[in-house]
Formats: C-alpha cells, sequence, structure tokens
C-alpha cells in the first residue's frame, strides 16, 4: 500500500500555525458529534486535491513562550516526532515581528532533527501585504534553512494557493503520487488497521493469526505485500476464500527516551495508518486499566469515519467473572462508541481470533449500506411521530450523501436549534432499525431553503 506523504507545520507560538493548517484543509460542513472532546497532541487532517492526497499535521509550538514549562517540554517532543518522520515541513514565522531567539532554536532544531532530504519552505504568515516585505527576505534566506520562501496572510487567503503548489511540487519530487480511490463495497477487499497502544499484543496477533495450525487448515492464508512503509507491515490473509489487508502499526522504533516520545510516536504512525484503512481494529491488553490515550485512539478511528471494533487480548489470563467485569468497563468507558463490537480473545491461545473475521465483513457491509430515500423518509417519519424533538420533528426531507461511512442530511429550518440529545436520538432510532453494527453514522444538518435551491 502506498504511503501517504506527511506534511508538518512547525513554529515558535503565535505564528499563526493553526490558522494556516484550519485554511489548507478548508472549511468543513458542520457535524454533530456525540464525541467528548479529547485533547490531542497534534491535529492533523487528510488534506485532499485533484493532484496528490496529503496528510497535514498541526504542531504546538516550539521553544517556549509560556509558563508551563512541563506542558512546553511535552509540546516540544510532540514536534520534533513530527518533525522527524515529515516529508515536508512548513516552518511559520509572523512577518509582522523580528526574528526572535525562539525563531533560531527552531532552525536549530530543524537542522538537526529533521530527515536531512526533507524540504523546509519557510511560511511568513501574516502577510497582508507581500510587497512590503522584499526588503525583509534576506534575513530569512540567511537562516539557511529554506528552499522557499512564501508569504502568506491565511486569514485573509492571500498566498495560499502559491503554498499549495510549492506543497504538491515538493511532493511530487519525492515521489508521491495520487491514490487511486479504491471503490468500496461490501465485496471489497477490507483494509483493517490494527491499532492501540505499545505492548499490548498488536504484532502477536497477526503472528497468531499466521500460526503453523492455521497454515495447515488453509495453505494459501498468508501472503506478504511488498512495498510498505518502513514502520508499517502490510499482510494480505486469507480466510473461508475471503481476503483481508491487515495494517500492522507494531513496528515501533525508540524515537525518544521518555514513554511519553514512545506513546507520541505510535500515535502519529496511529494516524497514517488509519487513513489508509477502512476498519481499526483497536487491541486492549485485558490485564491493564483502561486509560486516556486509549479513548484518543477509539476517537481518531470514529472521527476519521472508520468501522471500530476492539479486540480484548490476553483474556486467557482472566477469570470468568473478571472478563465480565472488563468488558463491563470497556462498555462504559467508551459511552460515545456504543456501536463498536467487542471481542475477548488470546494471541496466545487463539480463543476469540476467528470471530473478528465475520465481524470485519459486517463491518464493511455497515459502513457502506445505502438506504433508499423513500425508506429513509418512511423511518424517519415514523421515528419522530409524536417525539418531543423541538425542531427535528418540524423537518420536512431526510437524505443519505454520497459518502463513508454512512452520512445523513436532515434539512431543518434553522440548523443551530438542533441539540446532540435529538441527534443521539435518531442515531439509536436508526441502529435499531437497520443494521450498522461497528460503524459511526454521521448527521448534518442544513437548512431547509439550501434544498430549495
Amino acid at each position: 500500500m502506498a504511503k501517504i506523504p506527511t506534511v508538518a507545520i512547525i513554529g515558535r507560538p503565535n505564528t499563526g500555525k493553526s490558522t494556516l493548517f484550519n485554511r489548507l484543509i478548508g472549511r468543513r460542513r458542520a457535524i454533530i458529534s456525540d464525541i467528548p472532546g479529547t485533547t490531542r497532541d497534534h491535529i492533523s487532517s487528510m488534506v485532499e486535491n485533484d493532484d496528490l492526497d496529503y496528510l497535514l499535521i498541526d504542531t504546538g509550538g516550539m521553544g517556549g513562550g509560556t509558563d508551563d514549562h512541563d506542558f512546553e517540554d511535552d509540546v516540544h517532543a510532540q514536534s520534533l516526532l513530527a518533525m522527524e518522520h515529515a516529508d515536508l515541513i512548513l516552518f511559520t514565522i509572523n512577518s509582522r515581528e523580528e526574528l526572535t531567539a525562539n525563531d533560531h532554536q527552531v532552525v536549530q532544531l530543524l537542522r538537526k532533527n529533521r530527515k536531512q532530504h526533507v524540504p523546509v519552505i519557510i511560511v511568513l504568515t501574516k502577510s497582508d501585504n507581500p510587497a512590503l516585505l522584499d526588503a525583509l527576505l534576506p534575513q530569512y534566506y540567511q537562516l539557511g534553512i529554506a528552499d522557499d520562501i512564501v508569504a502568506v496572510s491565511a486569514l485573509n487567503r492571500v498566498g495560499v494557493d502559491e503554498l499549495e503548489d510549492y506543497i504538491i511540487r515538493y511532493l511530487q519530487k519525492q515521489n508521491f503520487e495520487k491514490q487511486a480511490v479504491r471503490e468500496q463495497t461490501e465485496e471489497s477487499t477490507p483494509s483493517v488497521a490494527i491499532i492501540g497502544k505499545p505492548n499490548v499484543g498488536k504484532s502477536s496477533l497477526v503472528n497468531a493469526m499466521m500460526s503453523e495450525a492455521q497454515r495447515k487448515m488453509s495453505p494459501r492464508l498468508v501472503s506478504e505485500i511488498p512495498g510498505t512503509t518502513r514502520d508499517t507491515t502490510d499482510t494480505l490473509i486469507r480466510y473461508h476464500d475471503r481476503e483481508f489487508l491487515f495494517v500492522d502499526t507494531a513496528g515501533l522504533k525508540r524515537h525518544a527516551q521518555t514513554e511519553e516520545g514512545i506513546d507520541s510516536y505510535a500515535y502519529l504512525r496511529t494516524i497514517q495508518a488509519l487513513e489508509q484503512s477502512d476498519i481499526a481494529l483497536m487491541v486492549l491488553d485485558a490485564t491493564q486499566p483502561l486509560a486516556k490515550q486509549d479513548k484518543r485512539v477509539a476517537a481518531l478511528a470514529i472521527e476519521r469515519g472508520k468501522g471500530l471494533i476492539f479486540l480484548l487480548n490476553k483474556i486467557d489470563l482472566l477469570t470468568t467473572e473478571q472478563k465480565k467485569e472488563k468488558i463491563d468497563e470497556i462498555k462504559a468507558t467508551f459511552l460515545f462508541c456504543r456501536f463498536a463490537p467487542v471481542i475477548p480473545c488470546s494471541t496466545v491461545t487463539r480463543e476469540g481470533l476467528l470471530k473478528m473475521f465475520d465481524l470485519i465483513e459486517a463491518l464493511q457491509r455497515n459502513r457502506t449500506r445505502r438506504l433508499a430515500i423513500k425508506e429513509l423518509n418512511r423511518w424517519f417519519k415514523h421515528s419522530v411521530e409524536g417525539q418531543p424533538l423541538g425542531p427535528v420533528s418540524k423537518a420536512k426531507h431526510i437524505t443519505q450523501a454520497d459518502a463513508i461511512p454512512p452520512t445523513f442530511v436532515l434539512f431543518v429550518k434553522n440548523p443551530k436549534e438542533i441539540e446532540v440529545s435529538q441527534i443521539r436520538f435518531l442515531d439509536n432510532r436508526i441502529r435499531e432499525t437497520f443494521d450498522f453494527q461497528g460503524t459511526p453514522i454521521r448527521w448534518i444538518m442544513k437548512s431547509g431553503r439550501e434544498r430549495e435551491q
């Protein structure tokens, strides 16, 4: 599977990184979600265009600027990791201010930590009148770090088109190409990302499926796919005449001396694996307490519209009662993805592993399901009838957008009046009527006037 290039936005605090990030990814339609807020070290998004798609990462500011030194150290470590694994770096400098010691510190870090072949574009932010910057350009070139310099005002979209052209050009020089859109149907080979914290048994899962006992049952069980990325392993597995592509992110290397650094690198690899997959198989260690990191990784999968299965590994080490308690704990912890099934298993005894294949097939069907408009509107009318749903009950039309995961557009008088609890009601009802196990559902509120146009 071809690698998706990564572009990292790096710079000291208050240089307009987030504004630039938002401008490059473009405005998104508002989606009402029941996912609780989760603090992430990096904010990332796929940027898609006609020439090339890439993963854009907005990092925290480097070089200080706050009174919370522990927080600064953590942000610094996260940014270094993004810097080390990016294929192109956008170094933001505030054009309205003199170069600071922190700017020079970031330059030194770029020289030391980025891969030598990775280009750097200096992005002069807050440049409402780029013509006034001509006299200042020599000092930026003297930094000796830039392959090109682009002046932008992300707020007013000045210079953004030029920057986008540079990004595509530099990525294409590294032989990245536009990936063909893979038509996703229930018959398509599911691409499954094996995700989770380090040391929960992700690589053991693939090894268990490649065991000698399973090879005897099916001689063509496993074949390796060449050309994978440096830190992932793609394995094609055949089960009952059906193929499944598993993307294992177990190739974790110690790029930092702290556990936080290791977790952050795993997080970055998880983002990249998820972007290339249809379904996330999240491995949990039954012998360890659930952590904030687990919720964060699950939220990543849902935000990216992937099918989700929880694989509770190492249950051979639990009693029957402990197993029940652990499953209850998972359901209570992951309330925001109650639709995701839980498979208790053991990669040692192989208990429960074969159940995974049938579930993956079911999820592939569910996340590609399309409901007929008449059937959908009939369901909606029946569901809201007599319910205290305010403006939702007065909606005249609902349709399913042509997108994966299942995305429903509800035309209402004023989208701002819709409450999350009302959407949660619709979500529960549609899952009761149709089989959407394991897949997130997205709800988009639009003004009724938009339908009329």
